[in-house]
């Protein structure tokens, strides 16, 4: 017996392997979900990565796009690019170059010397050489940015949201998350301000749901989903 449509459709989608609290997973399944291009989603564990996944990207890191054709994107910001040029209905990504690069150079010193000191502020008994607080204030020098430019503007690089404010919000919630308490007191109010904006949004709620941990040899959720939810 053929399979119904939908079910057949189902097999035929990207397979999306994400872990639920990982900022890499978060962006760039808010991009995918933003785009309405349909994936189906398979939700791991990170201590019990499935042999699929490893198989079809041996470097076995979240999140990891198999697209139909079983090439594989590995990185959460290829990802979001490849949503994108799906659809881009609010123009996260302008065509313009000079805004263009303005949104790369963002993005490039929050995935490396802002992520290398907030690994270190929130591991930092791993990493002895230094205090918490001398961590906490090399990624202060990232926060201070943008803070500055969100006095100017609502968002990061104009006063609609880009694929800046996207790729970078999820590492600042983690900060904030590493001592809320301190970021809650601390100098930057429009940061705060910014950073509520998405935590409290439908989009984000939708991808934060806690879903099933997808098992090999079944279907994962399709998302987004027609109806939201």
């Amino acid at each position: 017996m053929p399979l119904p449509a939908n079910r057949q459709e189902e097999l035929s989608l990207p397979a999306l392997y994400s872990f639920r609290r990982c900022p890499y997973a978060m962006r760039a399944r808010m991009a995918i979900t933003y785009s309405g291009v349909k994936v189906e989603l398979r939700d791991i564990l990170l201590k019990d990565k499935p042999e699929e996944m490893i198989a079809a990207s041996p470097k076995a890191t979240v999140p990891a796009l198999v697209l139909q054709d079983g090439h594989v994107l590995e990185e959460s910001l290829d990802i979001m690019l490849w949503a994108l040029s799906q659809n881009d209905p609010e123009n996260w990504l302008p065509m313009e170059k000079t805004a263009q690069a303005e949104i790369f150079a963002l993005i490039e010193e929050n995935d490396g010397p802002f992520k290398a000191n907030l690994d270190r502020y929130k591991y930092h008994v791993r990493f002895p050489e230094k205090t918490r607080e001398d961590y906490r204030a090399e990624a202060e020098k990232f926060l201070t940015i943008l803070e500055q430019r969100l006095s100017d503007s609502s968002f990061l690089t104009t006063n609609k949201p880009t694929l800046a404010d996207i790729a970078i919000f999820p590492f600042i919630r983690q900060f904030a998350n590493s001592d809320l308490g301190w970021f809650k007191s601390a100098p930057y109010p429009h940061l705060q301000r910014w950073l509520d904006g998405f935590l409290s949004s439908d989009r984000f709620a939708y991808i934060m749901k806690k879903r099933p941990i997808w098992e090999e040899g079944t279907i994962g959720e399709v998302i987004p989903a027609t109806d939201g939810t």
